[in-house]
């Protein structure tokens, strides 16, 4: 059987009755659009993470565009994020017509360091976006208190890091907005493409809404600011409602499948996951890192196990963002890192036994190099 690093296929099989009926109950509601099913959503969403305001939009990239506009970010302003991220993190900022500029990240957890962002601030800086990577947080105190020095926003960047919490703070709710993704393979993973924006910020909620909906707010008829339809389906809303009520369950599933990998790896030359002092890790991807990535990779294929890499070509050297100008060697660690990490599998319903075949080939693997 082949391994890979997510399947949903036997989550499906233990959820299928209650996804059925949540489709059932969107196509007998009556409403297919901005329906009961997604304002349930929003507000139970919204409630998770102690916020005031949840705004569903189509996916995680416009989650992250929308929130940037919201918080009044546009052309000429630049926002401060990182490399060592998914592609859409950066595709998002520059859809906003703004400027990202990156710093590097920490070679231990792979996490943004704060340490360096006060010395990128220009007087063209608009907003923070951390990325919340792999599972958990960045510390977000540094960056509250530059935001309030230099009169900046945050938007968290959690497509990553549903349920995650830093000393018992979650995810989402320190900065003025968080962007989520609800791709299939996250956390908290719909049948299909999806996101949200959350705030306590009702200004920033009103524009929000606004810009999901063509720019439109009282009537269907007036466009009050020119803008894209980005709605949540009514569908994928009402499967993500079900799964909510699910989500600390996924979360301990992740957790025992990472103490696993402790278990049997954690004696090896394989540097696994380090978790900062107080965050609680949910593990969207399990990353390691071992200096012969490529060949552990390729060797691994021999025992029908394909792996990913989170992620091969840091967004700065990637050829759609040459024109920000950055240099080989212009984010030292960012540029290791994509050298030497890939992901093992990592999903709730991963079987001991098909962990048991990873680990063992990767130690047999490992043994041999």
């Amino acid at each position: 059987m082949t391994t890979r690093v997510w399947d949903y296929l036997a989550e499906y099989q233990t959820e299928k009755a209650d996804l059925l009926d949540a489709v059932e109950t969107v196509f007998e509601s009556g409403q297919l659009v901005l329906g009961r099913s997604l304002a349930g959503f929003e507000s139970e969403f919204a409630a998770y993470h102690g916020v005031d305001h949840c705004v569903g939009v189509d996916n995680g990239t416009n989650a992250i565009e929308l929130g940037l506009q919201a918080l009044g970010v546009g052309p000429g302003d630049e926002v401060i994020t990182v490399s060592n991220t998914a592609a859409p993190t950066v595709v998002a900022i520059d859809a906003a017509r703004a400027t990202p500029v990156f710093v590097d990240v920490r070679e231990d957890d792979f996490l943004m360091d704060t340490s360096q962002v006060e010395a990128a601030i220009t007087e063209r800086t608009k907003c923070l976006l951390p990325v919340h990577l792999y599972g958990q947080c960045v510390n977000l105190a540094p960056l509250k208190e530059l935001a309030a020095k230099h009169g900046l926003s945050i938007l968290e960047d959690c497509a990553q890091a549903h349920g995650a919490r830093q000393h018992g703070t979650i995810a989402g709710s320190t900065g003025d907005a968080a962007a989520f993704s609800f791709y299939p393979t996250k956390v908290l993973g719909a049948y299909g493409d999806g996101g949200a924006t959350i705030t306590s910020d009702e200004s920033v909620a009103a524009r929000l809404r606004r810009l999901r909906y063509y720019g439109m707010e009282k009537t269907y008829y007036t466009v009050e600011t020119p803008a894209h339809n980005s709605r949540l389906d009514e569908v994928q809303a009402e499967i993500l409602r079900r799964k909510l009520k699910r989500l600390d369950a996924y979360i301990a599933g992740r957790q025992a499948v990472a103490q696993r990998y402790v278990d049997g790896l954690g004696d090896t030359e394989l540097k696994l996951p380090k978790t900062v002092p107080g965050n609680e890790h949910v593990y969207y991807v399990y990353v390691v890192r071992h200096p012969q990535r490529d060949e552990i990779l390729e060797r691994l294929k021999a025992y029908d196990i394909h792996l990913n890499i989170s992620y091969p070509w840091p967004v700065h050297t990637m050829t759609g963002f040459a024109h920000l100008g950055y240099q080989t060697g212009s984010l030292p660690v960012t540029e290791k890192l994509a050298t030497e990490i890939f992901s093992l599998p990592m999903y709730p319903a991963l079987s001991p036994d098909l962990q048991d075949k990873v680990i063992h080939a990767v130690r047999e693997v490992l043994s041999t190099l």
